[in-house]
């Protein structure tokens, strides 16, 4: 298959150059697998395949795109036509630009052939046993939402006019279950979510254990009176977190004035415990590739040091606008769209105490489990008014669940007022973080 998409690419490109104009073809060959089991009995059952050509062409400044999942040659010189027409109609932009020469790329392993290899019943299996162990974690789980399996793998192409030449290979895989646990009239949702690169990595009975007691701790939640008290927070929400983050780092939005980072770098923007990385690299990561979404080849970029704003994350658009080299992070989820700034595997990394030492000596505080409404924090101002639950911090222990709590603040605050971290980084998707202990948190209850 990469042979084709190689080939195809070729013809695009040759019918690009003929024409006067510069041109990169990202071709992605695609397959998932979804499996969701209910009481054991499969309930939805998907396996989807798709290939697809995405050009864009530089004709004097001007950008054209165009896509297509049909390969045919006529399709093909149908698109490279089609993104010139549309050239004409566009602004010239001096930074619309492709990445030149061949490149050295890092040589990492994104493959793993056990996870192709693994047999249809053997998936369904695996589902059925997340679903079975979190339903037998406790009397009071009485309903699984849902429980299934997934995997992916692509194979992806990128090649321009300009010499670039990247292609790839790439599978991951994962489980999930949904439940509900009631007792005594009260019922409280829980989750837990697993995704790896290694198929052999995948816990079918610490997901459904976790999920099932996700939602037992929640039974019986109370809620509390409005105070600022110092919190921990454990990896999830974390991670929610330092999303936000990463639109801040953004260099894209950052040029355009919609950062609160814009204009900080080599300032203190955190605690000095606080080091984030943007790591296409990190072995094992979802986001780990050995090129973005621009055949850049992929590296290590550090945001924060000891506090300290070291770097924003770029694209070859952003980093010609601030005169700076494209980090790596021109990410595309599809030949559907356009290249833009992303992030790969971001991480905000470890402390040295155990997550149980972030709280023990804490004489009244909130260890947060969930929030909701993080779609509503403002990455231009920091401020953020958003939902959160969690259970009672009383002499250095975890006592009665809370609910219906709201934590405001400001994003600067937070991540100043971040005291140590915790050793237990884990991974939700491309976000890795570990549990975080606050000096004091707004927290509006009754």
């Amino acid at each position: 298959m990469e042979d084709f998409l190689r080939n195809t690419g070729e013809k695009a490109l040759d019918l690009a150059r003929k024409k006067g104009v510069e041109a990169e073809a990202f071709l992605l060959q695609g397959r998932e697998l979804s499996i969701e089991v209910i009481d054991g009995q499969v309930e939805t059952f998907k396996e989807a395949e798709e290939a697809g050509l995405g050009l864009r062409v530089i004709n004097q400044g001007r950008l054209g795109f165009v896509f297509t999942s049909d390969l045919s040659d006529e399709a093909v010189k149908q698109v490279v036509e089609d993104a010139i027409s549309i050239s004409h109609y566009t602004e010239a932009d001096p930074h619309n630009c492709l990445p030149s020469g061949k490149y050295e790329y890092p040589v990492l392993e994104v493959y793993d052939p056990a996870i192709p290899a693994a047999s249809l019943e053997a998936k369904i299996e695996m589902a059925r046993e997340v679903e079975k162990v979190a339903r037998s974690s406790d009397h009071r789980i009485n309903i699984i939402e849902r429980a299934g399996y997934e995997d992916s793998e692509f194979i992806s192409v990128i090649m321009n006019t300009r010499g670039v030449y990247a292609s790839g290979r790439g599978n991951f895989c994962g489980i999930y279950v949904f439940v509900v646990a009631e007792e005594d009239g009260d019922a409280q949702n829980g989750f837990s979510v697993m995704i790896k690169k290694n198929y052999k990595d995948l816990d079918s009975i610490f997901t459904g254990k976790e999920a099932a007691g996700n939602a037992i701790r929640a039974l019986h939640a109370r809620s509390i009176s409005s105070a600022h008290l110092p919190c921990v927070m454990e990896p999830y929400v974390v991670t929610r977190f330092v999303s936000l983050l990463a639109q801040m780092v953004d260099a894209g939005m950052v040029q355009k004035g919609k950062s609160m980072f814009a204009g900080k770098l080599e300032q203190a923007v955190a605690a000095p415990v606080v080091n984030l990385v943007d790591d296409a690299t990190w072995a094992g990561g979802i986001g780990t590739f050995p090129f973005d979404g621009e055949g850049v080849p992929s590296r290590r970029n550090t945001i924060i040091k000891d506090g300290i704003l070291t770097g924003y994350l770029y694209d070859c658009h952003s980093a010609s606008k601030a005169g700076v080299e494209p980090s790596g992070n021109g990410q595309r989820g599809s030949f559907r769209s356009l290249p833009s700034v992303g992030t790969s595997n971001f991480i905000l990394q470890t402390g040295r105490p155990g997550s149980q030492e972030l709280y023990d000596d804490i004489k009244k505080g909130l260890y947060i489990t969930e929030v909701m409404g993080m779609h509503t924090a403002n990455p231009i101002s920091g401020d953020f008014s958003v939902g959160a639950a969690g259970i009672m911090i009383e002499n250095g222990k975890l006592t009665y669940p809370v609910r219906g709590a709201t934590i405001a603040g400001n994003l600067g605050d937070f991540f100043s007022d971040i005291e140590s971290l915790g050793s237990d980084l884990r991974f939700f998707g491309g976000r890795g973080a570990p549990s975080i202990r606050l000096k004091s948190l707004s927290i509006a209850g009754d």
